[in-house]
């Protein structure tokens, strides 16, 4: 890295943990925030500290909210006995994206992988077995990512959560292989929803 002032260089470093964000990226990033007004810059910081402070999971689905229970957890119109499962809050807010399904979620914070050491017993997955024991749910969309862990995922949520009364369903078509489900535009995602087939 150029010999950049000491504050210069911490703020290009950070922004380069971000995803997708090179050097040369990171760079640009902090010359643009070095022209921006003092006002502007302190509404940035103020915005990544607020969402910081006051951001949190939902006790119910596990999506971000700054209210507990979360909004969709909380709204009555949505049908609570259709639960989404997805891999992070990101998906949600993919799938919501679409604006045609009120049904209601579950983010399972992650996949099993068993090569990053994540076993179910690290994810989400007891709440959402406890909450489908607790409400007359009546099907289970497994929206995990086509990826291999994502797959895996989704088939031990398929054995796990077999019960006589509930339909298991998976995306299907559109999604590709590895795919992640924040990046599919919303007419692809929608078409791979109502694809969804039942998982024996």
């Amino acid at each position: 890295m150029p010999d950049y002032p000491e504050p210069l260089a911490r703020l290009i470093n950070e922004l380069q943990k971000l995803p997708t964000i090179g050097p040369k990226t990171a760079q640009r990033l902090a010359f643009y925030m070095l022209k921006m007004p003092d006002g502007e810059t302190a509404k940035l910081a103020q915005a990544i500290s607020e969402m910081k402070t006051r951001l949190f999971h939902c006790t119910i689905c596990g999506n971000i909210t700054d209210k507990d229970p979360c909004r969709i957890c909380t709204d009555p119109t949505r049908d609570h006995k259709i639960i989404c499962v997805v891999e992070e809050a990101d998906d949600l807010l993919a799938i919501e994206r679409t604006k045609r399904y009120k049904w209601v979620y579950h983010v399972l914070m992650g996949v099993i992988s068993p090569l990053d050491g994540v076993g179910p017993d690290d994810l989400r997955i007891n709440s959402l077995s406890e909450r489908i024991n607790n409400m007359s749910t009546k099907e289970v969309v497994l929206a995990t990512n086509h990826t291999t862990q994502g797959q895996a995922t989704a088939l031990y949520l398929a054995r796990l959560l077999k019960r006589p009364e509930i339909i298991i369903t998976r995306i299907q078509s559109g999604i590709p292989v590895g795919g992640d489900l924040e990046y599919i535009d919303e007419v692809t995602l929608t078409r791979a929803l109502e694809a969804r087939q039942k998982m024996e």
